[in-house]
């Protein structure tokens, strides 16, 4: 069985990925809010609207230059990032200054470059807003890692930003195959297949080989939860969680938001792949109590 590769059939499944990222970084932003932290240990929903960040407005602009070129477009890309910037979503401080200096006319490819002493940012930037990407070529993982290492030099060029990207995009990819979801062990084995040795892989390697384990606390303690916000520190535990929790999204945010750390990103990198799967969508009470997607996202291919 062949994923639907016509252009509508690329953007109905990475649609569906990014309302869930969107979900997972809404609902985990809450947490962030003191008053909720009993909420999160009892796995009960904070009231009110839940308003999304920064991942799930970037990741609207990977679906948007997707739907409009079939393909990343770093130049288009890095210009909807800019241009659709609102510092108010919770942007680092390097991205914020970055972005502004892009809307002003500075070249996208030097203001990257020279982030943090010329290493260029390891943040897990580019991994949380990247799993529409992978939804998007659920019919070929190869390529959803080739347009995600793409999509992440136009903001973060340090190799194991990259390579968190990348394995994110894999994830999604290996998640949205129309057979089905993959097992835990089959995901991760294929998401370190398909990506370059780095700390990052080493990371999902550990992560693969702690699938047995049940306490989420435990493996967050080994694999990282976002605290760093490295890619590193982040990617491979969201990752575990969410080949732990194919086809089951609310079990895969209360697992990723339970431990803390930067839980919008986490929860938006682990629902997202997650609900790159039909099997894995968020409940719609969950998504009619988080903020509609942007009136500037096309709602199709162009």
């Amino acid at each position: 069985m062949i994923a639907d590769p016509s252009p509508a059939g690329r953007f109905e499944r990475a649609l569906e990925s990014l309302r869930g990222l969107s979900v997972g970084d809404a609902l985990g932003s809450q947490f962030f809010v003191p008053s909720h932290y009993p909420l999160l240990k009892r796995r009960e929903l904070p009231p009110g609207s839940w308003q999304w960040t920064d991942d799930t407005e970037m990741a609207c602009s990977v679906l948007a230059v997707l739907a409009g070129h079939g393909r990343i477009d770093q130049d288009v890309l890095a210009l909807s990032f800019a241009s659709h910037h609102d510092f108010d979503r919770g942007y680092g401080p390097a991205v914020n200054r970055m972005l502004r200096l892009v809307r002003e006319g500075g070249d996208w490819r030097e203001l990257a470059a020279d982030l943090f002493q010329g290493q260029g940012s390891w943040g897990n930037g580019s991994a949380m807003r990247i799993a529409p990407l992978g939804a998007w070529y659920a019919d070929d993982p190869e390529q959803a890692t080739h347009q995600a290492e793409i999509s992440s030099y136009t903001t973060h060029q340090h190799r194991e930003a990259v390579v968190g990207a990348m394995a994110v995009a894999a994830a999604a990819s290996l998640a949205a195959a129309p057979g089905g979801p993959p097992t835990p062990t089959e995901l991760l084995d294929g998401v370190v297949a398909l990506v370059p040795r780095s700390a990052v892989g080493a990371g999902l390697r550990r992560a693969r080989d702690m699938l047995d384990y049940d306490d989420a606390g435990t493996v967050a303690a080994v694999l990282g939860s976002g605290r760093r916000t490295s890619a590193h520190d982040t990617v491979p535990f969201a990752l575990w969680s969410a080949a732990r929790s194919l086809g089951d999204f609310e079990n895969a945010f209360w697992t990723t938001a339970g431990v803390g750390g930067d839980v919008d990103t986490t929860c938006a990198i682990a629902c997202g792949v997650v609900a790159a799967s039909r099997a894995g969508q968020p409940p719609g009470t969950w998504l009619e109590r988080t903020e509609g997607l942007p009136g500037w996202l096309p709602d199709g291919p162009l």
